[in-house]
């Protein structure tokens, strides 16, 4: 499969399961392809032309041309400058020949530019009964917030590393989160879990999960009891990171019982708790696992692909299979 192709096909996957629908996406695509056509002067060389087909701004190829033919990729949550490093080690001394390296948290201008991805949550906020205005606003604020943490970093560290070793790198964040979100959202309005402790034993089915528990960090209830009825669930795993710390108030009053997600600080967690909604932590690095499995399940329906498996990543196919 070529570069290019496979990216595009990352991005198509994550619009596949994207909670706002076609139509909206759609729309999102439209906007961008007018603000490209009023740019003038020095904002026509700076405009990211990925943006006229992918809404996603913290999933890119980062380095590799679109020619360039793919057919075994190094996969893990997070592959920085050491994983970048062992690529290299890989293909040179062990003669593992990978083409490819895919991180699901970005690096470079993906990570530059997390934030753009945040509104995604109003969204995901209004469906779940949030007013549309309160989502939007308190999401804002939030956005500015990521953004001022993100300005002082070192964005090209791992990108500049894949350069000058030679090394294509992809990264594939809401898209993968996106997958993952829709398909536990699916799964538990189908399975209606009545208690807490439902929602962990469904969990434990999931080989990612089963994974997770075996390595001593499985899914936990951090605020309710086992015995805690569900009621209404709302998954909330994409969206680029941690929504506003103001939001579970506002999300009890919509209707909602129990927030399903990755992780959760602790301020964001009293605030839960005030509102009286059961949280239950479904794991950061088993979840991002789940989502890059669903999407790569998607991806290989093309071509297959031979996988090595790093930094937290283990190949799980739905099929049962595993390779990693």
């Amino acid at each position: 499969m070529k570069l290019g192709r496979l990216y595009r096909l990352i991005v198509e996957t994550g619009l596949k399961h994207d909670a706002r629908g076609p139509e909206e996406v759609r729309r999102l695509l439209q906007e961008e392809k007018k603000k490209k056509g009023e740019l003038k002067g020095a904002d026509v060389e700076f405009f990211d032309a990925d943006r006229l087909f992918n809404p996603y701004a913290d999933s890119r190829l980062l380095c590799g041309g679109p020619e360039l033919e793919v057919r075994r990729v190094i996969v893990g949550v997070d592959m920085e400058t050491p994983e970048i490093l062992l690529t290299y080690v890989l293909n040179r001394d062990f003669k593992r020949k990978i083409d490819l390296i895919v991180s699901h948290h970005p690096e470079g201008r993906a990570l530059a530019r997390l934030a753009d991805v945040m509104p995604l949550q109003a969204d995901l906020l209004a469906r779940f009964g949030v007013t549309v205005s309160v989502a939007e606003q308190l999401t804002e604020k939030r956005i500015q917030e990521v953004e001022r943490r993100l300005m002082p970093i070192n964005h090209a560290r791992a990108v500049d590393a894949a350069r000058l070793l030679g090394l294509p790198l992809l990264c594939a964040h809401t898209p993968a989160d996106n997958c993952v979100t829709a398909y536990l959202q699916d799964l538990f309005d189908k399975r209606k879990p009545r208690l807490l402790k439902d929602i962990l034993d469904i969990l434990r089915e999931i080989p990612e999960y089963r994974s997770a528990w075996s390595r001593l960090v499985p899914p936990k209830i951090v605020s309710g009891g086992d015995n805690n009825k569900c009621g209404k669930i709302y998954v909330d795993m994409t969206g680029g990171t941690e929504g506003a710390k103001e939001i579970f108030q506002k999300i009890a009053a919509g209707g909602v019982s129990t927030l399903v997600g990755m992780h959760i600080s602790e301020e964001h967690l009293e605030n839960a708790k005030k509102a009286n909604l059961n949280i239950v932590i479904a794991g950061h690095i088993s979840s991002d696992v789940l989502g890059l499995n669903l999407l790569f399940d998607e991806v290989e329906k093309e071509a297959p692909l031979d996988f090595v498996a790093a930094s937290g990543f283990e190949r799980v196919r739905r099929s049962g299979k595993r390779k990693s």
